[in-house]
């Protein structure tokens, strides 16, 4: 199994995508997205953070987000943010996929690809960069003709 390294920088900002498990087109369903933006608060109360941008498409989301200063500990948070979403959404839903023995071992759900994707913000242009791309998402897709008209 290859070993990710994570670069960690206290207080610095980060684009991230994370995907749902097997590309499950769930999150823009209005019962998900309420539940998502709880897990986000809960999270946010327990593990600061700075939401700085996100585009929420129906299997994947971007975010940007600025940790506290001291801080580089975004791991923990996309654990519970997961951890929470995927709790509330299956009492909602119930189990989207039955769990393999890995999932099992490692105590996950279903709902989340296991890992996620990030990327340590150097400078304002690669911060443009970025936003520019999040907002671009949905277009990109062909969910949408123009980024405005993405919710």
């Amino acid at each position: 199994m290859p070993e990710y390294r994570r670069v960690k920088i206290r207080g610095a900002t980060y684009f991230f995508t994370v995907v749902t498990h097997h590309c499950l087109p769930i999150l823009t369903d209005e019962k998900a997205r309420a539940i998502l933006k709880n897990a986000w608060v809960d999270v946010m109360e327990r593990f600061p953070y700075t939401l700085d941008a996100v585009c929420l498409l129906p299997e994947h989301k971007h975010c940007v987000w600025t940790l506290p200063e001291g801080d580089s500990d975004y791991s923990v948070r996309w654990k519970e943010i997961k951890r929470y979403f995927t709790r509330e959404y299956q009492q909602e839903f119930g189990m989207l996929f039955s769990r393999n023995e890995s999932r099992i071992k490692r105590n996950e759900g279903t709902v989340w690809q296991r890992r996620f994707w990030e990327h340590t913000i150097r400078d304002q242009e690669d911060l443009n960069r970025y936003l520019d791309y999040i907002q671009y998402n949905p277009v990109k897709y062909r969910l949408v003709k123009q980024v405005i008209d993405w919710p």
